[in-house]
């Protein structure tokens, strides 16, 4: 994306040290506010949607395929049109993609208990938080790793596809573990992206968008983790 890339670079060199590093702390504290706040919107939508009466009436008719592939419309409309969005624009359709994401994880909280939703969200917390401070502190050069794990997201669309044929269900907990590994690859690898984002583009406006884009980034991760750790760990509601 050309976030003004010539103009970016003017301003850094003209800002001390001291200001980069300052700077660079709001700054991802300002991503991860955004993706905090946007899992609380899914959480809150998901949860009011599983426990009304729109639940069955979204589940139980074809409407359900509506709300699993409306987050990937959004996805896609964030990734190839932000740049030609206001950052007012931006901020909307991230937060109506935080909402209309919720309406997908509320089969979660339908199908299984509170305690091991619980359980899972923690376990991702933890997990996510882990590697992300490994990527943002680390000196290595997470760019190949990058390169690495977006390869696997692509195997595993390939593997998840197969499997709705195969409809194996051994192969199901290989994808799920393997979706685990890479997202959390991931999220090493977009921290240090976030940061190195910064340091380019410093000073310039267009920081408040890449700030929303570094969110969604991390938050996707986040999300495909807790998935997958509830197709591991997930005990249903009898």
């Amino acid at each position: 994306m050309d976030w003004g890339n010539s103009q970016a670079r003017s301003f850094a060199p003209s800002m001390s040290r001291a200001d980069i590093d300052v700077g660079l702390r709001a700054h991802m504290l300002r991503v991860y506010n955004y993706m905090a706040l946007a899992l609380v919107v899914t959480g809150a939508v998901a949860f009011a949607v599983a426990n009304s009466a729109l639940g069955p009436i979204i589940f139980g008719t074809p409407l359900k395929w509506v709300a699993m592939l409306a987050p990937l419309a959004f996805v896609l409309v964030l990734s190839f049109g932000a740049h030609k969005m206001s950052f007012g624009t931006l901020q909307i359709v991230f937060w109506a993609f935080a909402a209309v994401m919720g309406l997908s994880i509320a089969s979660i909280l339908m199908v299984f208990t509170g305690a091991s939703v619980a359980r899972a969200f923690f376990m991702t917390a933890a997990l996510f938080g882990a590697l992300s401070l490994y990527g943002y502190t680390t000196k290595a050069d997470l760019s190949k790793l990058g390169t690495v794990m977006t390869i696997g997201v692509v195997v595993l669309m390939v593997m998840s596809l197969i499997n709705i044929f195969l409809g194996s269900s051994m192969l199901q907990v290989l994808i799920s573990a393997a979706v685990i590994v890479v997202f959390l690859g991931l999220t090493a690898y977009d921290t240090q992206r976030i940061k190195e984002e910064y340091m380019e583009f410093a000073g310039h406006e267009a920081l408040g968008k890449l700030a929303i884009m570094g969110a969604l980034g991390l938050y996707l991760n986040f999300i495909n983790i807790f998935q997958a750790l509830m197709s591991l760990i997930g005990q249903r509601d009898e």
